[in-house]
């Protein structure tokens, strides 16, 4: 069945991760369990009735959409690969398609909590270095809705106080300018003060660095605004897209329109904010149950 060689078709040509390959294989040992146990047949004489029947398995043991598209995924690779040794003549999941995952609705702090949040680290030592950044990284993920990568790669440059915005590099390094809340500049000006004592001369382009001087990364951003929601909610989600999220839902529901929040936001397609109004669609049916006398 040239299992051997798959998995080294998949580490050297497909150049997959270890991790992946390991996904495979167990993925792989999985079905050829279900089908020698199930149907008494082997790989090479799976027809399509037998990977329905392993879909249906997977189905009634409860596994997750995701994990499913996985598992097909893998056994479209592996009959792909012995169609073309010429071991097999017909893909028996040339016809199967994979399941659609269900998408979420995005998670979202309150704008109650979101206050509170603010109040209670403006409570803290303003002439803290870390304070100081910790508190203008959140404001700027709240007011900008900004990515984490894009709010890492500002530049002290790419703050215009005359006009009062600034510039982000967003995904395939497409530039979009924002207006800066006169609250956001006031703060920066102040950490900006605060920082020049943590500036070396190879990270004092960027406008966060780290208290020893280097640029922010990604591990940082996320303990810094998960430790700081922790505060305020105890809902799972509490990363840096958790405030992309909320500040989009609170923009509509306070009146922006869509095609407004799609160019702050950066999204190239209308579609990928719709999302959003779900989420403030279902506060106006909370407001609608508790006003209506007959609702």
């Amino acid at each position: 069945m040239l299992t051997d060689q798959f998995f080294n078709f998949l580490k050297t040509e497909k150049r997959y991760s270890s991790h992946t390959v390991l996904a495979y294989q167990t993925d792989l040992l999985q079905f050829q369990d279900f089908v020698e146990t199930a149907f008494d047949t082997t790989l090479t004489d799976v027809t399509f009735n037998v990977v329905r029947s392993f879909i249906v398995e997977l189905v009634e043991l409860g596994l997750t959409e995701k994990s499913i598209n996985r598992k097909i995924s893998a056994l479209k690779t592996y009959f792909k690969f012995l169609q073309k040794e010429g071991v097999i003549e017909k893909n028996p999941l040339s016809k199967i398609s994979a399941p659609k995952i269900k998408k979420g609705l995005p998670t979202f702090v309150t704008e109650g909590k979101i206050n509170l949040l603010f109040d209670e680290l403006g409570n803290q030592n303003d002439s803290d270095f870390q304070s100081v950044r910790n508190l203008l990284i959140l404001k700027l993920f709240y007011f900008t809705g900004m990515r984490s990568a894009e709010l890492i790669g500002i530049k002290t440059t790419d703050i215009d106080s005359f006009n009062q915005t600034i510039k982000i590099l967003g995904k395939r390094n497409k530039e979009r300018i924002i207006p800066l809340h006169p609250e956001l500049k006031s703060d920066i000006s102040h950490y900006i003060e605060i920082r020049k004592e943590y500036v070396n001369e190879t990270s004092n382009k960027y406008l966060f660095l780290t208290q020893k001087g280097k640029p922010l990364y990604p591990k940082l951003v996320y303990n810094i605004v998960r430790n700081s929601l922790k505060i305020v909610t105890t809902q799972n989600k509490k990363s840096p897209h958790v405030l992309r999220h909320t500040f989009a839902t609170h923009m509509l529901n306070n009146g922006a329109d869509l095609n407004s929040v799609k160019e702050l936001l950066g999204h190239a397609n209308l579609s990928a904010t719709q999302v959003y109004t779900h989420n403030t669609f279902e506060k106006l049916k909370n407001i609608y149950k508790q006003a209506h006398p007959r609702a």
